[in-house]
């Protein structure tokens, strides 16, 4: 008999009906706000059956292209996901598969729950160069999780990476994965020579409710935790409010806000051009940020993205906004398909966690030669 369910860590998914081998079903909202588009679930008594599975909402969530040229992803054991067929026709989304196995999970991308979470952090602490800072907890009571690496020292900058503001953008904590796993490598010399010249603060999750809740955007209040960085609040983004005094209390000269996007099959970079502070200096390092970054890792490019904000317009609400403009940073949103990469495909796989942890490791030889000019 198939069943399907998203109770766990991170799941959403409603069932309208069950027939069968065919299973009509809804994405569910965000908690306390109207943003949808992640799904994560599974199904079970599935081996040898040609499973349908019709998500009648697709069409309405909030970024509707996001499902176009799209294809969902799969996986028997939770660690191997690969891409199963998927048809949009702009209202609603169709995935068939076939299952070789008793249970199968379906995902927008492939999840990372908080467990791995836990794990990740655990992971970095047996590394003598880590320590941990929780300057306070989510509305749930979670854990705000910073890791402290390197030793603070005079003229040597506070870089910091942050992720996950958006939980259901799962690829940026993979990213911090590839990331800590190469800048944690005692046999790594570039990572030696950047701990050396700065002090690293990397904040893995800054979603925890949000990620456990499987909500696309939010965080347990609802509140969009990239629009809260002019004026958080303990009462409604307690996350952004921690972690921006803790920025500020460091001298934060660099910030890296890794993110996905759900339209876009590129990995690209968005700056602070708009912000009204805005130099020829700065221009200058973010430009080189990006060119290095694309001549290290060709799944990085620079000739698709956002379009730069006009003159005077950038969002001061957002990390990259605020930082620029009240803190004087060099602050850059990186973000990362839900889909293939155009430029270089892996239909197999599209952007998977195993690409963007490569990617999270370049950034390590972009930042090298970049730390003595911030």
């Amino acid at each position: 008999m198939i069943a399907i369910s998203s109770a766990f860590d991170g799941g959403n998914i409603e069932v309208v009906s069950l027939q069968d081998a065919t299973a009509r079903l809804r994405i569910r909202k965000d908690n306390a706000a109207d943003f949808s588009q992640w799904f994560y679930f599974r199904v079970t008594g599935t081996r040898g059956r040609a499973l349908t599975l019709v998500i009648e909402n697709a069409g309405d969530v909030s970024y509707p292209g996001g499902f176009e040229n799209y294809h969902a992803v799969a996986s028997y054991d939770r660690q191997d996901w690969f891409r199963v067929p998927t048809r949009f026709d702009g209202k609603i989304m169709t995935i068939e598969h076939v299952p070789t196995s008793d249970a199968v999970y379906y995902a927008y991308f492939a999840p990372y729950s908080m467990e791995r979470h836990a794990d990740l952090v655990a992971d970095a602490l047996t590394s003598p160069l880590v320590a941990l800072e929780v300057p306070g907890r989510t509305l749930d009571g979670q854990d705000i999780d910073i890791l402290e690496i390197g030793e603070p020292g005079e003229g040597k900058p506070a870089l910091w990476v942050i992720a996950r503001q958006h939980p259901g953008e799962t690829m940026a904590e993979w990213w911090v994965e590839g990331f800590l796993d190469r800048l944690l490598d005692p046999a790594d010399a570039a990572s030696r020579a950047l701990l050396e010249r700065a002090v690293l603060y990397v904040v893995p999750n800054m979603n925890p409710d949000g990620s456990r809740r499987g909500n696309l955007r939010t965080n347990a209040s609802g509140a969009n935790l990239n629009r809260e960085w002019k004026d958080p609040s303990l009462e409604r983004s307690p996350e952004v409010f921690h972690v921006r005094q803790r920025m500020i209390e460091t001298g934060i000269k660099l910030c890296l806000d890794v993110h996905g996007d759900e339209v876009l099959p590129y990995n690209f970079i968005a700056g602070f051009e708009g912000v009204p502070s805005v130099t020829l200096e700065r221009l200058a390092l973010l430009e080189e940020f990006k060119d290095r970054y694309a001549a290290l890792n060709p799944d990085f490019q620079t000739a698709h993205g956002y379009p730069p904000s006009a003159p005077g317009k950038g969002n001061l609400t957002t990390s990259t906004g605020y930082l620029a403009e009240f803190q004087g940073v060099l602050a850059m949103t990186l973000e990362q398909p839900f889909k293939d990469t155009a430029d270089t495909p892996r239909p197999e796989e599209g952007w998977s966690p195993e690409r963007a942890m490569r990617l999270g490791a370049s950034v390590i030889d972009v930042l090298l030669p970049m730390a003595s000019k911030l």
